[in-house]
């Protein structure tokens, strides 16, 4: 139980460590999802938010875009945890993905937000005032930023 704990405050620290300094790094996405899922459970047990993450899962819904103020192209994925998560792709500054079907692999890099049904990932695109780090979404080899 204490391994679990420690491991968990590490994850988290490191998060919030890599969120305060992202200017000074580049993005990093796991090689190994299982990780990035790891850390994505141990951010919602926990209730943590504003997480730079990256991860890949399986599209489980697609769902009506979100008109109001920004538009926002929505769908959830399913990590292979089973943990599922809200995508929230801003299209007034990134490209759609117009072909997305569910059960395709979608790869991502935003920020994580606790949500009680998972959590969301926003920021899949680039900042255009240069203050939050680039985010983007891939889908069959092509990337939306």
């Amino acid at each position: 139980m204490i391994k679990k704990t420690v491991m968990a405050i590490l994850l988290i620290a490191g998060g919030m460590a890599a969120n305060q300094f992202w200017p000074l790094l580049e993005p990093i996405v796991s090689s190994k999802p299982s990780d990035t899922d790891r850390l994505l459970q141990v951010a919602f047990d926990t209730r943590q938010s504003d997480l730079q993450v990256g991860g890949s899962g399986s599209v489980y819904k697609i769902l009506s875009d979100d008109l109001k103020g920004s538009r926002h192209q929505r769908f959830i994925l399913k990590l292979a945890s089973g943990q599922t998560l809200l995508v929230a792709h801003n299209i007034d500054l990134a490209k759609r993905i117009d072909n997305l079907k569910e059960g395709d692999q979608v790869e991502f890099y935003g920020e994580y937000e606790w949500t009680k049904k998972g959590g969301v990932i926003h920021w899949t695109h680039r900042d255009p005032r240069g203050r939050h780090a680039h985010g983007w979404l891939k889908h069959q080899g092509r990337t939306y930023h």
